[in-house]
């Protein structure tokens, strides 16, 4: 009998927003897997490092960082060969996942591999979207609002069209797209509206208006925007 995938959520990043489920399927895992940067550490691991039991298998998938799809396409591939190969021998495999698994969620791609073949089940978690909104102090949306979420490497034109048609706004991968999404927005005029998160729920997390934001941001950063006055006062 085949084991059990299970695609687990871990959040944005601190170890104590993990859920209850997810700790527990990591407490007791015997095989599990986890994206790394290639030759690098995996952010994956550390966050559930605290959990890990001694003398678990390691499926190690090395995804590189670039915009081309087939490097990562080859490694998704590889990572799910292996994954495979432990269902078959009748092993759970518990693979770690940042924020939550179909937000954005790379386990997306192993999914699409594996799910027709084996039994996978998801573990949500914690987005970042929800942890940067906590971290800010600025409830998303309110009442009959719309909440529009970007990504930061769409071309500037279309971010200027989304941006202005919505009404609260998450710009995530802002990263190397910074001064982009920042120009669009101050050109827009709601500069004052918009906050930037970068590392939120970690210690290292920082919290400023967009207006004192710095020239570059980490990869996991965010700008919250949300327009007019606030709905929930």
């Amino acid at each position: 009998m085949s084991g059990t995938l299970y695609g687990v959520g871990l959040g944005p990043g601190a170890a104590d927003l993990l859920t209850l489920r997810a700790a527990r399927l990591i407490e007791n895992a015997k095989v599990i897997a986890y994206p790394a940067l290639v030759g690098g550490s995996s952010f994956a691991r550390s966050i559930a490092e605290d959990l890990i039991p001694a003398g678990v298998q390691e499926i190690v998938m090395e995804v590189p960082m670039t915009t081309e799809r087939k490097p990562a396409q080859d490694a998704y591939d590889k990572g799910a060969a292996e994954i495979a190969a432990a269902l078959e021998a009748g092993e759970d495999v518990v693979c770690l996942c940042e924020g939550d698994p179909f937000f954005y969620g790379s386990f997306m791609y192993l999914y699409a591999r594996l799910s027709p073949k084996f039994d996978v089940q998801i573990v949500p978690g914690v987005t970042s979207i929800t942890a940067c909104a906590a971290a800010a102090g600025r409830p998303l949306v309110a009442r009959n609002e719309r909440l529009t979420v970007l990504p930061g490497p769409l071309p500037e034109d279309e971010l200027r069209a989304r941006i202005e048609g919505a009404e609260s706004v998450a710009i995530m991968k802002v990263g190397r797209h910074l001064a982009k999404i920042r120009g669009v927005i101050v050109d827009l005029g709601f500069e004052a509206q918009a906050t930037y998160i970068e590392r939120a729920s970690l210690d290292a997390q920082v919290v400023l208006p967009l207006s004192e934001a710095p020239e570059s941001a980490p990869y996991f950063s965010m700008i919250l925007l949300t327009k007019g006055a606030d709905p929930w006062l």
